[in-house]
C-alpha cells in the first residue's frame, strides 16, 4: 500500500461548513430548510430562454477574459443609472464566477503577507479564509451587538500602518441591516487620510425594504476611488447555482484584479453571460425586487409574531434573525440542531459568523422561499 504524502494545511481551522451540516440534517429529518440562503422557486422563464437562445446560436466558446462586452456594457449602464457613477466597461468591470470568487480575487490581488485586513463581525464565512490564503492577518471588529450597526470608533482604532483593506457588506448577511447614507459618508471620511482599500460586498443590493435606498460604495466618489464593488446576478435573478457575479473598480485596481482573475478562473461561461446581457435590457426584474422580497418578509414576520420567537429588524437581504430566548437556553448551534429535529425547521446559528463564536441566542432564517414553504415552516414554529 502506497503512502500518501502529508501536506500542511493552508486552512487548518476550516472544516465542513455549518450550511452543509444543517442542510444535510434538514434532508435527513424532513425539515423545512430555512437555513441555507437560496430560493426554492424558479427564475424568470424569459432568462432561461435568453441563455438557451445563446447556446443555440453557437455562443459556446471562450469569451474575453474580463467578460462578454455586451454584459459589461449593461452593468456599466445599470450602475450609472442607479448610483451615478460611470465605470468604463473595457477597463473597470469584470464578470466573475460568483461573488465569492470576486472577493477572493480582490483579496489576492492587493493583500501581501503581513498586511492586515479588517472584517466586521458577524460576517460571511469566506472573508477570513480568503485573507489567510493571501498571507494577510485578519483583524476582526464587531458590529454593535443588538443593532449590528458599524462602530466607527472601533473601526478607527483597528486601523494601523499595516492595514491594507477593509471589507464591508450591505445589505448585511446575516443580520439584515442596511448601511445608511450617513454611515457610508462617515466611512468615506474615516478612510480619506489613509491608503486603505475597500471591498464593498453588495450582493443583496436589490433587496432593500420600506423605501430605504441601497447606498452603494459606487455612489460616493471618495469611496468609489478605493473600492472593489461586488454584486451577484445569482442573488438578483434567483439563479444562485449559475455562479455569476460582477466586480467594478477604478482601472488601476481592476488591472491588478484581472492579473489574478485570469489565472484563477480565466473567464465565466459564455451563453449565460449573453443571456444575462439581453435580459438586463429590461430593468423591471431588479427594479421590482425590493417589493417582491418585502412582501415575503412581511408574510414571514407576521407569522413569526404568532410564535415565541422574537424577530429582529430586517431592513435588507432575504434573511431574518430571531431571538429564541423565550423558547430555549441552549447555545445557538445546539438550538438550531434541536429546532431542526424537534420542530422540523432548519436554521443557522448566528455564532458561526464570528470566528470565536458569540452567544446571543439568535438564529438566522431565510425567507427566499415559496409562500407555501414559509407557511409550512411558520405552522411548525407556532408549536414551539
Amino acid at each position: 500500500m502506497h503512502r500518501t504524502p502529508h501536506i500542511e494545511s493552508r486552512l487548518p481551522k476550516v472544516g465542513t461548513t455549518i450550511f452543509t451540516v444543517m442542510s444535510a440534517l434538514a434532508q435527513e429529518t424532513g425539515a423545512v430548510n430555512l437555513g441555507q440562503g437560496f430560493p426554492d422557486f424558479n427564475c424568470d422563464p424569459a432568462l432561461l430562454k435568453q441563455v438557451s437562445d445563446a447556446m443555440n446560436e453557437g455562443l459556446n466558446q471562450y469569451p474575453p477574459m474580463a467578460g462578454v462586452p455586451q454584459l459589461r456594457q449593461a452593468v456599466a449602464d445599470k450602475i450609472e443609472a442607479l448610483y451615478g457613477c460611470r465605470y468604463d466597461p473595457a477597463s473597470e468591470i469584470t464578470i466573475t464566477a460568483g461573488a465569492t470568487q470576486a472577493i477572493l480575487t480582490a483579496v489576492l490581488a492587493c493583500v501581501h503577507p503581513g498586511d492586515e485586513v479588517i472584517v466586521l463581525e458577524p460576517c460571511y464565512d469566506s472573508y477570513g479564509p480568503n485573507i489567510e490564503l493571501a498571507g494577510g492577518t485578519v483583524v476582526r471588529v464587531p458590529l454593535t451587538p443588538g443593532t449590528f450597526r458599524p462602530d466607527f470608533s472601533r473601526i478607527a482604532a483597528a486601523i494601523t500602518p499595516r492595514t491594507r483593506l477593509l471589507i464591508i457588506n450591505s445589505p448585511h448577511n446575516p443580520s439584515a441591516t442596511v448601511w445608511t447614507a450617513a454611515e457610508m459618508q462617515q466611512l468615506a471620511d474615516l478612510l480619506a487620510p489613509t491608503d486603505v482599500l475597500l471591498i464593498s460586498d453588495e450582493v443583496y443590493e436589490h433587496m432593500v425594504f420600506d423605501g430605504v435606498p441601497h447606498v452603494s460604495a459606487a455612489s460616493l466618489p471618495a469611496l468609489a476611488a478605493r473600492s472593489f464593488v461586488v454584486s451577484s446576478f445569482g442573488k438578483t435573478y434567483h439563479v444562485t447555482g449559475w455562479k455569476v457575479g460582477t466586480v467594478v473598480a477604478p482601472a488601476p485596481l481592476m488591472a491588478e484584479f484581472r492579473k489574478v482573475h485570469q489565472f484563477n478562473v480565466f473567464t465565466v461561461n459564455t451563453p449565460v453571460q449573453h443571456g444575462l446581457a439581453r435580459f438586463m435590457a429590461d430593468p423591471a426584474p431588479y427594479r421590482d425586487l425590493p417589493a417582491f422580497y418585502q412582501r415575503k418578509r412581511d408574510l414571514f414576520r407576521d407569522g413569526l409574531a404568532q410564535t415565541r420567537l422574537r424577530a429582529l429588524p430586517s431592513q435588507g437581504s432575504y434573511f431574518q434573525l430571531v431571538d429564541y430566548s423565550a423558547v430555549s437556553d441552549l447555545p445557538e448551534a445546539e438550538f438550531c440542531q434541536w429546532l431542526t429535529r424537534t420542530a422540523g425547521v432548519a436554521a443557522i446559528p448566528l455564532s458561526v459568523f464570528y470566528e470565536a463564536g458569540f452567544e446571543q441566542r439568535l438564529a438566522r432564517l431565510c425567507f427566499a422561499k415559496q409562500d407555501s414553504t414559509l407557511l409550512s415552516a411558520l405552522e411548525r414554529l407556532r408549536q414551539l
